[in-house]
Parts: structure tokens; C-alpha cells; sequence
């Protein structure tokens, strides 16, 4: 008869890293809390596990921990496999004895164990087994020690009396009069159901039920791991903790990181997206020849060529070289264990801005891919907090807007035109991206106290141990659920796109072709924004891709029929020159290209996540309304300085 295994414990013990090497299935395992959502459930020979999201508590501050705690206490299971991290068992047992006050069906699994022996640690298994009565088995998942010990325990397993917790005395009589199936479900219901409170405070007692229940549970961790723990060398901060969440070096480290990995993937992709430019060149006359071949109207076969093809394969070379590069070096951070040091050093921030501390991590993410950062909003517990994460994750530039700054950047600001050729540059650089997160909270800010009320919710930041991530399991991870997932989503938009920007360009009125007129008719607008018609065009039609929006500028300004490639700055900026370019134009469509409405990958991942047109509206508007305000700011100001 097949037994039923739940695996709990908290985020980055290695228990989705247990299930993977149980189950032989590929369950995705991050370095940062909230990754693992929704209960996974795999088979090892006689026994079902299911691997529960990872929680600090069975007292649910979140969705995911809520998932966890009500199945702990519905009983549904055979055994509970408490997984936990050996080298940080003071901090781990929390959980522990939660679970046991809930079920005596229990195994303690302490993982990590090949860390205890470098950090000086040693665990007395027995001793600790005794005193929680249950068996305690030490294994190394990830060097897979101990895994067969760990089976013959659960195989062999026989339920016994275990540790309860004696909490102060108004407690254990309300524990007694609730009546509830297990000790720590009238726990759960003294801290939430006011019948047993007088206005959430214990009768008699100046003291919230919820401190008081926590300070025991915390005062009997203390006293077990001084028992069974003994520590050969004193445990200190690491020296890189020291540098990386310092007050003074934490952000600029933090920020020169990102910095550097956007260089790295915009100077990374120069190659491979000349190739792939190179091979969609030399396809293009044999798909064009193939189409005259089977008889199309020539009309159709230039709309296909040079309007679908063109653009298809213009979003697919400039998109999948950077977000390659990007994803892969964004996860290896991950998994290494930056991302909670970032949003360690920005949690202050956005608490200040009544957001939560882990849209730190979403906006990080939006800085390969906007789509992205929307769809790992999902870590966010609170709807409020996490419909703030979504509205603002576009004011963060995305790879697919890097190379058009920072070639206006070169074009415009810097006396040498090689990229990043200089200290300015980079400074100008630095300056766009915090100016869109300062945006970012200003904007959180003034969401959480209008539409979106509400104070931040509460979570725990944890700091896990930096470790070696797997290199081919984060290139792969990388590249099919990020990478592919955004891809996938531009080409589907690219399609419908190439024949819009076709027919405007080659369909005349007049005696004008249409994009003419539109940029005529534009251009008003344009120029009360220190723009031109023809730059806010090829933002319209640049919706699919913020990729192709220079191209299309290139193509107005030179009034061809289809996109254009021009890889030489100097002819670039020769041609804006003469099409009236100036500083402030510079200036204005630097700050449209960080604020505007998102693309369209972007707007529809929204629409998914939020399930709402209001929402999905109001994230197209918000970005706009912040270009249009700032470049409105800056045109004055030159009209009157000038």
C-alpha cells in the first residue's frame, strides 16, 4: 500500500532538491523564498510525496503558507517530512514544533548535512530524536548522503508520543475549552478568532496570544539547540553579507551588478544577432523566390517578405541574443543567493512607499524582460502589493530598450562614439535607471494611497547561504521558462505587426503614404513633447517590440517601404541631424523610450495575471502619462533657457 509523504519545511532547505532526487521529476528549486507555488506531487516506488510550499510557519502570513498549513492540519498524509537546514537548526525548529503540535506522524530530516563538518557544527542526532520523539535522519540531498537511510526510516516508521509545548496558562485553558482536533489548530483559532480575545489581547493579560505562543515556541528552540548543538568555532556574518548589505555599499554594488550584466548581454548579443541577421538576410530572396514560384500576387509576396518576415525575424534576432545572455546570468544571481541581499537593501524603500519588499525582485527581473517581472509578481502574497508590482514594472527599462539609449546616449552626450567608451556614458546610464526607480516608488507610493490602499504586508527576508549554482540546470531553466516564454509571446504579436507597418508604409493617400500622414498629423503632439511626429509613430507601431522602434524612426525619416538596418552610428546621427534632431530631442525621446506604454508581450502577460481590461488599461496609461508629464517638463525648460 503506497504511503502518503509531505515535505515541509522552510524556503531554501532543499526540499524541492529532495523531492527532484526522489522523484526523479525536475521540480524548479531557486535560492530565495516564495519560488516553490502550489503542491507538486511525484512517486518513489511504494510511497506518494507531495512537496509543499515552503513556509516559517504553520501561523500563515501568505497564500502559499496557508496551502502548507492547512494541509499539515487536515491529517491527510502518512507521514510529515520536516525538512530542515542542519547548520541553522535554532531557526529551523520553529517549524518543527509547530508541525508537532499539529501530528506525532513526523520524521526530521536534517539536510545540508556535508556543511556541518566546514562550519565546525555537530549535531547529536540521538539526543535531539529523544527530546522531539521522532526519528531525526541526517542526509546530504544534494550530494544525495543519506537518502537511503532517510527511505528506511519512512519505511519503517512507527508513530509515537512527541514534544508539546506548555504554553502560559490563559493559553493552555483556551486550548482546552476550543475543542479543536489538534493543539496548534486551537492555536491558530485563540490568535484569529476574537470570541477567545478581548480586542486581540489575552484576558488579564497586557500581551498579544500570537507573542506570547511564538516566545514559547522560541524559548524551547533555544533550549534544544543548546543541548544537541555543539558549534567548534564561533559563527560569524559573512564578510560578503558585510559588503553586500552595508548601508553605504549594499545599493551601489547592487546596482553596478545590474549594470554590468546589461552590459554584458547588450555586447554579448552584437555577434550572435549579426548572425542570425546574416541568416535571415540570405533566407529572405529564397523565401521571396519560393513565393513567385507558387504564383502569389506580387503584392502578397512583398507583404509577406518584407512586412511579416522583416519583422518577424528583426524581433528574433535583437531579442533572443540579449535575453539569452540576461536570463542565464539574472538566475545564476538567483541561485547563488543576490537576489535576497537586493531585496534586503530595497525593502526599506518600498515599505517606506507601502509596497512590498519583494517587488524588489519582480522590478529586478523587469530589467531582461518586462513580461517577466509581470509573471514573477506571482511571488507577491498580497493582491494589492502584487497589482503595485505590476503596474510599475514597465517604468523599468527592459533589454529590448538598452540599445536604443544607449545609442542615442553615444550619438548625442558622448564626444566618442564606441559604447560605454567612457565614464559619461556609464553615468547616464546610471542615471536613467535610477530615475526609473525612483518613478517606481513614487508611483507605488501614490497607488498604495488612492486606488490601492493599505499598509505593507508582512514577510520575512531570509538570507541564505551563498551557494554554487548548477550551471546547466540554470542555462536551461533560463532559457525555456523565460527566454522561449518571451519569445514565444513577441513572434504571436510580430505577425499582425509586419503587416501593419507594411500597409502603412507602402498604402498611399493622396499621393502620401499613410505613415507620412500619420506623422504629419502627429506631429503637433510631437513637438509640444520636444519630439516629432515620426518618433511618436514609431513608438505606435513599435507596440509589438520596443526593439523596432529606431528602425521604424529610420525607415520615416528615409520614407522606405520596410524596416531598415543601419548599423553605423555616425550615418544614424547624421540622419536625425537632418531630420531636425537636437539635444532636447535627445533628451525627451530618452525619456519616452523609459516611459511609455508597455509592448504589447508586456500588456497581454498583465491581462493574464490580473484577469482584468481595468488593470490592463490603467498599466498602459500610467507609463504614458509619466513620459508625456516629464517630456513636457523638459521641453519647457529649454524653451526657456534656450
Amino acid at each position: 500500500m503506497s504511503k502518503k509523504i509531505a515535505l515541509i519545511g522552510n524556503p531554501n532547505v532543499g526540499k524541492s532538491t529532495l523531492f527532484n532526487e526522489l522523484t526523479n521529476m525536475h521540480q524548479h528549486t531557486g535560492n530565495w523564498s516564495g519560488k516553490t507555488v502550489g503542491v507538486a506531487v511525484g512517486k518513489h516506488k511504494n510511497l506518494t510525496i507531495y512537496d509543499l510550499p515552503g513556509t516559517y510557519s504553520l501561523i500563515p502570513h501568505s497564500k502559499e503558507e496557508e496551502i502548507t498549513s492547512d494541509f499539515i492540519i487536515s491529517g491527510n498524509y502518512d507521514i510529515a517530512l520536516i525538512i530542515c537546514d542542519a547548520t541553522m537548526l535554532e531557526r529551523n525548529l520553529n517549524l518543527v514544533i509547530q508541525t508537532l503540535e499539529v501530528t506525532n506522524k513526523a520524521i526530521l530530516c536534517l539536510n545540508m548535512a556535508d556543511e556541518l563538518k566546514e562550519k565546525g557544527i555537530t549535531i547529536e542526532t540521538n539526543k535531539l530524536s529523544d527530546i522531539l520523539g521522532i526519528p531525526v535522519v541526517l542526509i546530504s540531498a544534494k550530494k544525495k548522503n543519506g537518502i537511503n537511510e532517510l527511505i528506511n526510516t519512512i519505511n519503517n516508521f512507527k508513530s509515537k508520543h512527541t514534544l508539546k509545548i506548555e504554553y502560559i496558562k490563559e493559553i493552555e485553558d483556551s486550548i482546552k475549552s476550543i475543542g479543536a482536533k489538534s493543539r496548534f489548530e486551537a492555536v491558530r483559532k485563540i490568535i484569529s478568532n476574537n470570541n477567545y480575545l478581548v480586542n486581540n489581547y489575552l484576558l488579564d493579560l497586557n500581551i498579544k496570544p500570537l507573542d506570547s505562543i511564538m516566545k514559547s515556541i522560541y524559548d524551547k528552540c533555544c533550549e534544544i539547540t543548546n543541548i544537541v548543538v555543539k558549534k567548534k568555532k564561533i559563527q560569524r556574518v559573512s564578510k560578503l553579507d558585510k559588503i553586500l548589505t552595508n548601508k553605504i555599499t549594499g545599493i551601489p554594488i547592487m546596482l553596478l551588478m545590474v549594470i554590468t550584466i546589461l552590459y554584458i548581454s547588450i555586447v554579448g548579443a552584437n555577434y550572435p544577432s549579426s548572425m542570425l541577421f546574416n541568416f535571415f538576410t540570405w533566407l529572405k530572396p529564397i523565401i521571396n523566390n519560393f513565393l513567385i514560384n507558387i504564383h502569389l500576387p506580387n503584392v502578397i509576396t512583398d507583404l509577406l517578405v518584407n512586412g511579416v518576415y522583416q519583422v518577424l525575424t528583426w524581433v528574433v534576432a535583437v531579442m533572443l541574443p540579449p535575453m539569452a545572455i540576461f536570463f542565464p546570468l539574472f538566475t545564476l544571481l538567483e541561485d547563488f543567493g543576490i537576489l535576497p541581499r537586493i531585496a534586503f537593501n530595497l525593502d526599506g524603500y518600498f515599505e517606506k512607499s507601502n509596497a512590498c519588499g519583494k517587488q524588489a525582485l519582480t522590478m529586478c527581473m523587469g530589467f531582461g524582460c518586462n513580461a517577466v517581472g509581470v509573471t514573477n509578481a506571482r511571488i507577491i502574497d498580497s493582491k494589492r502589493e502584487r497589482l503595485i508590482a505590476i503596474l510599475t514594472n514597465s517604468f523599468i527599462p527592459c533589454n529590448g530598450r538598452f540599445p536604443s539609449l544607449i545609442s542615442i546616449i553615444s550619438m548625442f552626450f558622448i564626444i566618442e562614439s564606441k559604447l560605454f567608451n567612457s565614464l559619461l556614458s556609464v553615468t547616464i546610464l546610471t542615471s536613467l535607471i535610477l530615475l526609473s526607480i525612483f518613478i517606481t516608488l513614487i508611483i507605488s507610493k501614490i497607488l498604495s494611497k488612492t486606488i490601492l490602499k493599505g499598509i505593507p504586508s508582512f514577510f520575512t527576508i531570509e538570507l541564505p547561504p551563498y551557494r554554487k549554482p548548477s550551471i546547466i540546470k540554470v542555462i536551461i531553466r533560463s532559457i525555456f521558462d523565460r527566454t522561449l516564454f518571451v519569445l514565444g509571446r513577441a513572434v504571436v504579436v510580430a505577425i499582425p505587426a509586419g503587416v501593419v507597418i507594411w500597409l502603412s508604409a507602402n498604402i498611399s493617400i493622396g499621393g502620401s503614404a499613410i505613415i507620412n500622414i500619420l506623422s504629419n498629423f502627429l506631429n503637433p503632439v510631437g513637438v509640444i513633447l520636444g519630439l516629432d511626429g515620426i518618433i511618436l509613430l514609431s513608438f505606435i507601431l513599435g507596440f509589438p517590440a520596443n526593439e523596432i522602434v529606431i528602425p521604424i524612426m529610420m525607415m520615416g525619416y528615409l520614407s522606405n517601404s520596410h524596416l531598415v538596418d543601419i548599423s553605423s552610428i555616425n550615418t544614424m546621427k547624421s540622419i536625425l541631424l537632418s531630420n531636425g534632431w537636437t539635444i532636447k530631442t535627445a533628451l525627451c525621446t530618452l525619456v519616452f523610450i523609459l516611459f511609455h506604454f508597455p509592448c504589447s508581450t508586456t500588456l497581454l502577460t498583465i491581462k493574464k495575471e490580473t484577469n482584468s481590461i481595468k488593470w490592463t488599461i490603467l498599466s498602459f496609461i500610467l507609463p504614458l502619462l509619466i513620459g508625456i508629464i516629464l517630456c513636457l517638463m523638459i521641453n519647457m525648460f529649454f524653451s526657456l533657457v534656450v
